[in-house]
């Protein structure tokens, strides 16, 4: 099994907001696959909202509530973003192949 401080993060929440673990050796199986492919979801979402808010602030007929749904839904992209980059950097400093 792997050592507590080889744990991957997980692209998840639990109940109160507090970080999911993954303990295993197995890179391949299922729940890190499954984690593999919401990251990249995650990060597909955050590369639209992205291209979306370059859009909006560039339009200077934007409504207020669409720009601050807008702001919304990137600090949750941010969030989701810098998940990623933490677990993936903690993978990278275990040795991990990515």
């Amino acid at each position: 099994m792997t050592a507590p401080n080889d744990l991957r993060l997980l692209p998840w929440s639990g109940p109160e907001n507090k970080p999911c673990y993954l303990s295993t050796d197995n890179t391949d199986g299922y729940m890190s696959r499954l984690a593999d492919n919401i990251e990249a979801v995650q990060l597909g979402t955050a590369a639209l909202l992205l291209e979306m808010a370059s859009e909006s602030l560039d339009d200077e007929e934007a409504e207020p509530i669409e720009l601050r749904r807008l702001g919304h839904a990137l600090t949750g992209a941010l969030n989701e973003v810098l998940r990623v980059a933490v677990s993936r950097g903690q993978l990278l400093a275990a040795g991990e192949p990515r």
